[in-house]
């Protein structure tokens, strides 16, 4: 089974007039699990009025990304959805997120939304993590150990 360590980038230029740019550090293992190490991501959304409000947002949306590309899947069982709650909906816990780190480029451009970007770079920037680690291109989400063997 392909394992290593690396790197991928991501970009975004969102409908909301905000530029994005991550790198997540991943390590692939023997069993195919996936380790995020650290996650940096720049952010160019205009004008600022609460930066840490602004942090908050790309941190909270990077953790609800990795939880989404790591075990994102709901199942059917005759018809029905069968996570009902987070006992069955698996997400990451504090003590398994990376470190994170937000840059902030500040401008005197218009205001641009900050809500959902720092979610939609992230999968894309760990499948690529994975790649550089691997040489195995994942065209499949939720990312699970049996993909990338």
């Amino acid at each position: 089974m392909p394992r290593g360590r690396g790197r991928g980038v991501s970009l975004l230029y969102s409908d909301w007039g905000s530029y994005l740019a991550q790198v997540a550090d991943v390590e692939v293992t023997g069993s195919g699990e996936i380790r995020v190490h650290r996650i940096v991501c720049a952010v160019d959304c205009g004008q600022i009025v609460n930066p840490d409000i602004v942090r908050a947002q790309i941190e909270s949306g990077i953790v609800y990304g990795i939880s989404a590309a790591l075990w994102g899947e709901v199942t059917l069982n005759n018809g029905r959805v069968e996570q009902s709650n987070f006992h069955n909906y698996r997400v990451l816990r504090m003590n398994e997120a990376p470190p994170i780190e937000v840059y902030l480029r500040r401008n005197g451009e218009a205001p641009g939304g900050i809500g959902e970007p720092g979610t939609a770079v992230t999968a894309a920037a760990l499948n690529n993590a994975i790649y550089a680690a691997t040489g195995k291109r994942l065209r499949k989400l939720p990312i699970q150990p049996g993909l990338v063997s």
